[in-house]
């Protein structure tokens, strides 16, 4: 029996308010863990916001390398017991031969990004030997519409609204029109849901989109950014210091504190026409 996957859990509060106390309904953004396996093996354990499983395990299986191209899936499928009953919280993968993984390589791997992050001068290295091409050097964008993307964005996020507790990422086209949007516990699951619905699309490489997630743009984001092709990537708040160091050798047009009328570029300032 499958189980509907929820966004929103429903709890009971008591909030103080100006020397008042009050029982309420309060909503909050759900967390659990997302198991990905390859074949029999387990690969990752993510926790995440139930709901675009499928498209949160493509975008996470490509833009950490494990893949190239949406072909190399085989099988995409909600992981279902022997009893035929479907828990929610595993995804099967079968990928293609040419794509089969060195599972203790990549428990290793995991494991040390689960733990610390994804950080320091090995990683940029590691990210650089996928021999990562540059995006596209002849994508312009109007400020005009960058600056609308925003309110966009906010509009979009259903689940935000309710909790308050969830980041979003979205794609836009040149002319500003929204093409996905998908919120998440995790800013990066959010990005790898994204990017996931455009490799199950056959839309990647994404050369003439735009990305705007909420919070910061930190490394992992601007990684997968490039990973999938992306010209421009923005955010409402702050980049850190290695996501415009990856973003200038990558030549990624990276663009930070996207508010009202204002905005940083860190890199690639040329396509901001």
């Amino acid at each position: 029996m499958a189980r509907k996957p929820h966004s929103v859990d429903l709890t009971q509060v008591s909030e103080w308010d100006d020397g008042k106390l009050r029982r309420k309904d309060d909503y909050l953004a759900t967390e659990e863990p997302l198991e990905i396996r390859v074949g029999k093996e387990p690969l990752s354990v993510t926790m995440r916001t139930p709901g675009h499983d499928l498209e949160l395990t493509a975008g996470f299986l490509f833009t950490e390398g494990l893949i190239q191209r949406r072909a190399q899936i085989l099988v995409l499928e909600d992981h279902v017991e022997k009893s035929g009953e479907n828990r929610g919280n595993v995804v099967h993968v079968e990928l293609a031969p040419e794509s089969a993984p060195d599972f203790e390589k990549m428990r290793r791997h995991f494991f040390a990004a689960s733990s610390c992050g994804i950080c320091g001068k090995a990683s940029i290295d590691s990210v650089r030997a996928r021999t990562m091409t540059p995006p596209n050097a002849d994508f312009r964008l109007n400020p005009e519409v960058l600056i609308r993307l925003p309110d966009a964005l906010r509009a979009s996020q259903a689940v935000f609204g309710r909790t308050g507790g969830l980041h979003a990422a979205a794609l836009f086209d040149v002319n500003g029109e929204l093409l996905v949007l998908r919120e998440d516990i995790g800013r990066h699951n959010a990005v790898d849901k994204v990017i996931g619905w455009a490799l199950l699309g056959e839309r990647v490489p994404l050369g003439n989109a735009v990305m705007l997630v909420s919070g910061r743009g930190g490394f992992e984001i601007v990684q997968k950014a490039i990973v999938a092709g992306l010209p421009v990537v923005a955010s409402v708040s702050a980049p850190s210091s290695l996501a415009v160091q990856l973003a200038r050798e990558l030549r990624l047009t990276l663009i930070g504190f996207l508010r009202e009328r204002r905005f940083v570029i860190y890199s690639g300032e040329e396509r901001i026409v």
